[in-house]
């Protein structure tokens, strides 16, 4: 992919980009930087996907000698530790996430080798700072919204499923599950509140809320991919989410699954449309552009050749873009499509890259790869958020 190259804070370098294709004339030269609002208006959503999206999740692109290292290590809550920095890779990541790394300085390089043979503990940094103090916070697992009015005697004999039930070939299984639900909230009834507030706060009923908008986004979607654990989907989903880092840090502050996901779904119906960042105004893309080509989800981090990670957010249309070069397939985190460095038509912020397919029985034939640290996400204001210049607060 396209990347910055040169000096200075990694923010200020999104438009110096290193052209991997060279001209072979003056005339193509001209032809360089073409403006693209028509061909995304007349552009349609393919009615099927056939392009392996396990290729982008394997991160191809960074060669075949790879070896992979699983496991973690895991600290005791509310415990302080010292933890090595990788200082010049910024990014703000989200418990599960996967990293992809590029590292050329030989002292990272024998950092990183050291921590594989102990526990292979490092830390990013989302902000360029000298030094700082890691608390390890602990997550509130709340209990359930019906455990205050539920006899124990009861309980001890009732089933309560982690997720919905896979074999939904099975008959009985399904309309064991549909009773089930129905019944869940029956307690209800022994105290002032009606049903529908409890399952507001309830773990399951607020997944199957957050998987039905994952579905509109990824149709070949399977529930059996999702984490069952609330903690854990919470977490996935947080990494799919196309929000800026003021948003994301709220996200991270919040300490228990329940209210984490009840902050997801209202962003996922609030937000209305992505922007540029550096404009704020100038918008790009809408919600209903957004779907996935990828096993983790409609954004995932890539990165290139020259270290920068992006994490890459898929979408059918984009408008008030223009095209700059021409498209080039070395070293595309999509293979078999080609890309083209994308900036705003506004101000000229690189935003991210258009792919087209190489092959013309590929689907999609194009789409478009848009970078999170340059779309600030739109979010109606509602009157107590007038007046105030920090991002909005999130419905707990």
């Amino acid at each position: 992919m396209a990347a910055e190259e040169g000096g200075g804070e990694p923010h200020n370098n999104m438009g110096n980009h290193l052209q991997l294709v060279p001209a072979e004339s003056e005339e193509e030269d001209d032809n360089d930087m073409e403006v693209e609002d028509q061909d995304s208006k007349e552009a349609e959503k393919p009615n099927i996907i056939n392009f392996d999206t396990s290729l982008p999740t394997s991160h191809v692109y960074l060669g075949s000698d790879m070896e992979e290292f699983h496991g973690r290590t895991v600290h005791d809550d509310d415990s302080c530790q010292v933890i090595p920095v990788l200082p010049h890779v910024m990014v703000m990541l989200i418990p599960g996430q996967t990293l992809p790394l590029q590292l050329f300085r030989p002292q990272e390089v024998s950092m990183v080798r050291n921590l594989i043979q102990k526990d292979r503990t490092f830390a990013v940094l989302a902000y360029r700072i000298q030094q700082a103090k890691v608390q390890i916070l602990p997550e509130r697992v709340l209990p359930s919204t019906m455990s205050a009015v539920q006899l124990q005697s009861l309980s001890r004999c009732h089933i309560f499923p982690s997720s919905k039930p896979t074999a939904w070939q099975d008959r009985a299984i399904h309309q064991w599950w549909q009773k089930y639900q129905k019944r869940k909230f029956h307690c209800a009834s022994l105290t002032s509140w009606p049903p529908w507030l409890y399952s507001l706060y309830d773990a399951e009923t607020l997944m199957e809320r957050v998987k039905r908008q994952l579905h509109e986004w990824d149709e070949n979607l399977k529930d059996e991919s999702l984490p069952t654990n609330p903690i854990d989907f919470s977490y996935r989903v947080a990494a799919c989410l196309p929000i800026d880092d003021a948003l994301r840090i709220q996200l991270l502050k919040i300490g228990s699954a329940v209210q984490r996901l009840r902050c997801e779904l209202d962003i996922m119906n609030k937000c209305t449309s992505l922007c540029c960042k550096q404009c704020q105004d100038t918008e790009i893309t809408t919600k209903n552009e957004i779907f996935s080509l990828s096993l983790c989800g409609p954004m995932a981090a890539y990165v290139n050749p020259h270290g920068y990670i992006h994490e890459t957010l898929t979408v059918y249309k984009a408008c008030n873009l223009n095209l700059s070069g021409r498209p080039s397939t070395e070293h595309s985190w999509f293979p078999g499509y080609a890309w083209t460095i994308a900036q705003c038509r506004i101000c000229g912020n690189h935003m991210g890259w258009k792919f087209t397919a190489t092959k013309k029985d590929m689907s999609p034939q194009k789409f478009w790869g848009l970078t999170r640290s340059a779309l600030l996400p739109r979010i109606p204001e509602t009157e107590e958020d007038s007046g105030h210049d920090r991002s909005p607060l999130l419905c707990l």
